[in-house]
């Protein structure tokens, strides 16, 4: 047989071997893919998805528990304000009880046939000391703008007279006094302020013309 006989068959065998090898995968090769996760998309899908449901189902449960935190606080913070503010009245009712003795006091002693004047003075002076002291506790201050300058913040102005004496819108007369809770106002004071006078008002009049 001469050799270009051979070469075709040489030639066919080749191409066969290499047919085969691009036909069959080398061993070893799907199980590669699958641990790779690129020959089963589904499945790399479904551990995608079951990692997802685990992450959101843990924040789902962190904000059960930040709300029932919030919650809880809401609660106690309620409960602490109602407590302030029953426990602050009791302290002030129980200053309170001894001026309420006290002017009961007074009073059945001025009901008394020879009641002594002069004593039940001093018992009245010594009842509104008490008080003074029982406001002082809780920080509750008289507004008593006498000879001030009115303040339309703290004061209400029942009339206004002509005065002399004093410059205009000064308070020359307290009605009734004011009371004031640390900063904030309880009752601003009635006062009577002062306005220029008359004779003042001509004489300005004059000087000018």
């Amino acid at each position: 047989m001469s050799d270009k006989d051979q070469k075709p068959q040489d030639q066919d065998l080749e191409q066969g071997a290499v047919d085969q090898q691009t036909a069959e995968p080398p061993e070893g090769a799907d199980q590669q893919a699958e641990e790779t996760g690129q020959g089963d998309p589904v499945s790399a899908l479904q551990a995608e998805l079951e990692t997802t449901r685990a992450k959101a189902e843990e924040n789902w449960n962190e904000f059960l528990r930040a709300r029932a935190e919030l919650e809880n606080m809401r609660r106690r913070m309620e409960r602490d304000v109602a407590q302030a503010r029953r426990y602050g009245v009791e302290k002030l009712a129980t200053e309170l009880l001894s001026v309420r003795d006290s002017l009961e006091m007074g009073l059945s002693a001025a009901r008394e046939a020879n009641a002594d004047v002069a004593k039940l003075t001093e018992g009245t002076e010594l009842t509104l000391k008490m008080l003074n002291q029982a406001m002082d506790k809780f920080d509750i201050r008289e507004v008593d703008p006498l000879g001030e300058k009115f303040n339309p913040d703290e004061h209400e102005a029942m009339a206004m007279q002509p005065s002399a004496e004093h410059a205009p819108n000064t308070v020359i007369h307290v009605v009734q006094k004011g009371y004031r809770l640390s900063d904030r106002l309880l009752r601003p004071a009635m006062v009577v302020v002062s306005r220029q006078s008359e004779g003042d008002q001509s004489g300005e009049g004059q000087g000018k013309a």
